[in-house]
């Protein structure tokens, strides 16, 4: 004969185990729901973006901003579709023709290096300058070139084509030595469309209240 308290203890522990795998799927479908409709609306890919206040309207009019500037010449150039960079206001192909490379910075004995110097070059069209002048290495391309303002958004945050960046590190990209030099042309050159102060409040608007994809 089977121990009676036994048996009851039994049928006590199932009653308390209800309710909590009940809990426990309410609480995973809620989570589920949430993160879902997040990613579907601003395409986010990091943690860190859900830890900030959301306002779609405000971060895709700060994009438009940032857009502006990233696909004006002084940063587009940089970032082509194939492994030579481009040139000029009408964004044609490095007269030059240098290759990527691996690292970004140039192909054999053809390095950035060899004309853009650390500092711009004097004279009309001159080669601009940059200690660090290249493009963005071979595993990480990060073209500019072509992209929707929806594309490139959606592009810019994805850890596995933004250079692994989360939030913290794209928002200090704004001041990266390269991003700077798209401010300081070379003679005959145009600046981006707007100043880096109103880019940098635009890009960090964009990327605290969401980090939202225009629809185009």
């Amino acid at each position: 004969m089977k121990n009676p308290f036994k048996i009851n203890k039994n049928i006590k522990l199932k009653k308390i185990a209800v309710p909590v795998t009940v809990l426990l799927l309410t609480g995973s479908l809620t989570a589920f729901s949430y993160n879902t409709e997040l990613t579907t609306s601003t395409y986010v890919k990091s943690p860190d973006f859900l830890e900030k206040k959301k306002d779609s309207v405000a971060s895709v009019k700060a994009f438009e901003k940032v857009y502006s500037v990233l696909m004006s010449p002084r940063c587009m150039n940089c970032h082509p579709i194939g492994d030579i960079p481009l040139q000029g206001e009408d964004s044609h192909i490095h007269t030059m023709q240098p290759k990527r490379g691996k690292d970004g910075k140039g192909l054999y004995a053809m390095k950035c290096a060899n004309c853009h110097q650390p500092e711009n070059t004097p004279g009309l069209h001159a080669p601009p300058g940059n200690p660090n002048w290249h493009l963005p290495p071979a595993d990480m391309k990060m073209v500019f070139e072509g992209k929707t303002a929806n594309q490139l958004a959606k592009q810019l945050i994805d850890p596995n084509q933004n250079g692994h960046k989360d939030m913290k590190k794209l928002i200090e990209h704004a001041d990266d030595g390269l991003v700077l030099a798209g401010w300081k042309p070379a003679e005959g050159l145009k600046l981006p469309p707007i100043s880096h102060k109103e880019f940098k409040k635009a890009w960090i608007t964009w990327l605290e209240t969401g980090a939202y994809a225009p629809k185009q």
